[in-house]
């Protein structure tokens, strides 16, 4: 590394935005071949809902990340530089760091692999989380739920959003791979150039366009690796298909992606500030990007994410087509709705407040709810989607087998008679959903330090 850092250049490989959802092999080969100086990824997002967080369950299948992981663990060990990968299992918590510790064990037996690995655990004591509530050191982000002793009890696990700190930590104890818990998107991108001593801000900015791979080209054809290199005032990025290109606007515009504003990108150990950054074209594929700043915090802070049983859910979906239902549909199902209740409390003895009965329209609204500008039905047909969720399956079950019988033959003025309004596409109608989750926590909390939080295991692979 010694000759590296004395050009004053570091060169980080992503080899896709989040582990187990692909790239081009021909593109990582092509990366190698550029020597860079770690590979990093993230595995993981909130993007997809509280489901992995609360069932322990990543959201890419095991083969998928198997194939990822064998191909970016191969390239690292070969070149010879460490590998980071972060949000482990998607939601980064214990039993998702243990998943995907367990798949790197299988693909280094397969390959004959030997290395030293850091794993850094980010699921969250709860009895440190409650000491650290009592002290008043546990703060709420806008928009902020309910967070108690009570809310931490019943949460199926709290991690915490870890800096870059514990993978510097990890790799100044000479570790060659690092599997980390949830972290920040921009973490396993910003610990080398850290360790080194490059900018904060330009690593930062760097890091923030790397964690989504091809997400900042201009036009994506698939999930793929980016380059970037870093040097003391600027740095430049671009992919590795030679079909892909960036440009200063495709880079910019990046910052919009996934963040509140557009200039401000917030961390555990401070803020990104691109303001005065500018961009500029190195070539056709390739842009430069220098002042970039980054604002130290005067608290350091880490980020809480929880997740805790909803319910049990079962959903019934079904088409409408008719004309006549069609130029009423408001009003009909609010006199559904209405029937549907009446039902679950003549036969369970439940009041509407004891379930949750959610109906969805789709060729409405069913995208985007009571936001949805448009208010008159324009289509010829409607998807239903009457979804039920309930303190058990059964009772879940037995709510949506009610719904469907009340919502197929539900009449309107036009029609006398027994009507079919709804089209059921499957036999049983209702399909059981399981478990389902809500996110519970939207806080920070203010360590002693960057490391108490996220213990480093050292593992001989």
């Amino acid at each position: 590394m010694s000759k590296h850092t004395a050009a004053r250049e570091l060169r980080i490989l992503s080899p896709t935005g989040a582990l187990g959802s692909g790239f081009l092999e021909s593109s990582f080969n092509a990366a190698l071949e550029q020597q860079p100086h770690v590979i990093g990824c993230d595995a993981g997002t909130t993007d997809g809902g509280p489901f992995a967080l609360g069932a322990g369950k990543p959201s890419f299948p095991r083969l998928a990340v198997k194939r990822d992981l064998r191909l970016i663990l191969l390239g690292a060990r070969r070149i010879k530089v460490p590998l980071l990968i972060g949000s482990c299992g998607t939601a980064g918590g214990e039993v998702h760091l243990q998943i995907v510790h367990e798949i790197v064990r299988e693909i280094a037996r397969e390959e004959g692999l030997s290395f030293k690995l850091a794993l850094i655990h980010a699921e969250q004591d709860k009895d440190y989380l409650k000491t650290r509530l009592r002290q008043g050191r546990i703060k709420p982000l806008h928009p902020a739920p309910e967070f108690d002793e009570e809310v931490i009890d019943r949460s199926e696990r709290i991690v915490g959003m870890m800096g870059t700190e514990p993978y510097v930590r990890a790799l100044e104890m000479g570790v060659e791979v690092i599997l980390a818990g949830r972290s920040s998107d921009t973490s396993m991108f910003c610990a080398l150039p850290h360790m080194h001593g490059f900018s904060a801000g330009i690593a930062l900015h760097a890091a923030k366009i790397l964690e989504c791979g091809t997400a900042a080209v201009v036009q994506r054809k698939t999930p793929d690796c980016m380059l970037a290199t870093i040097r003391d005032d600027h740095f430049e990025i671009g992919p590795l298909d030679p079909d892909l290109r960036c440009t200063p606007q495709s880079i910019a515009s990046h910052s919009l992606y996934e963040n509140a504003d557009p200039f401000l990108l917030k961390e555990p150990d401070g803020t990104l500030d691109t303001t005065r950054a500018r961009y500029e074209a190195v070539n056709e594929r390739l842009v430069r990007v220098r002042g970039s700043e980054f604002i130290p915090a005067e608290t350091y802070t880490i980020k809480l994410e929880g997740a805790e049983l909803a319910g049990y859910q079962t959903i019934l979906i079904g088409g409408v087509r008719d004309p006549y239902i069609l130029r009423q549909l408001d009003d009909w199902l609010t006199r559904i709705r209405a029937r549907i209740e009446w039902r679950v409390k003549d036969v369970t003895g439940l009041a509407p407040d004891e379930y949750a009965l959610n109906i969805r329209v789709y060729g409405k609204n069913g995208t985007m709810g009571a936001l949805e500008p448009v208010q008159e039905f324009q289509g010829h047909e409607a998807c239903l989607i009457f979804e039920v969720t309930a303190q058990t399956q059964e009772l879940a079950s037995t709510i949506a087998a009610m719904t469907r019988h009340q919502a197929i033959h539900f009449p309107i003025p036009e029609w006398s008679g027994l009507i079919t309004g709804v089209a059921c596409p499957y036999s049983p109608a209702y399909i059981e959903r399981g478990a389902t989750y809500r996110f519970n926590v939207n806080h920070v909390v203010e360590p002693d330090n960057a490391y108490e939080m996220f213990p480093i295991e050292i593992v001989e692979i």
